[in-house]
């Protein structure tokens, strides 16, 4: 069966650019940990990137979050330094949940990354809508959302919808 190990937003904006916190900073040596595990074990890793335009603040998001943070091309829109992985696929996403996630044929996923109560919780249930069947797990201890409190309302909603939590 095939593994696939889903890296989401882990860019430098969110962990000490604009949007950055301790949380996310705490968590990186994890999640390179558990990409090297993935790496050595031959499985499918797919990073995913938040990606904004110049016109970020006009849009809806922007308006409800007038932060700007990353913006295709620029260092804060970056995948953070020692996380990338060679052939690995990179997709970006222009809102917090990627919609096209049917067309990668996923047969068992780890889920990782920032935020885990914005982007985290929207993939793992458009993963587990799109392929109800699926094992879906996600690692607490990979992920930080935007507060402590807001991780935990996070994990516990995911869990609610089926999404095996390791803690």
């Amino acid at each position: 069966m095939k593994k696939t190990l889903i890296v989401v937003d882990m860019q430098k904006d969110f962990i000490n650019g604009s949007l950055g916190t301790k949380e996310a900073e705490a968590i990186v040596e994890n999640v390179q940990n558990k990409i090297t595990q993935y790496k050595q074990n031959g499985d499918e890793i797919i990073f995913t990137r938040d990606t904004h335009q110049n016109n970020y603040l006009e849009t809806n998001e922007g308006k409800h979050l007038p932060v700007v943070h990353c913006v295709e091309g620029t260092e804060g829109w970056e995948i953070a330094e020692g996380l990338e992985v060679p052939n690995a696929i990179y997709i970006d996403k222009p809102s917090f949940g990627y919609m096209n996630w049917k067309d990668y044929n996923l047969e068992e996923v780890e889920i990782v990354g920032l935020c885990t109560d914005i982007c985290v919780v929207s993939n793992a249930l458009i993963i587990k809508a799109t392929y109800p069947e699926i094992k879906v797990t996600v690692d607490a201890n990979c992920c930080a959302g935007v507060t402590p409190e807001s991780h935990r309302a996070a994990l516990t909603t995911m869990k609610m919808c089926q999404v095996e939590i390791l803690e």
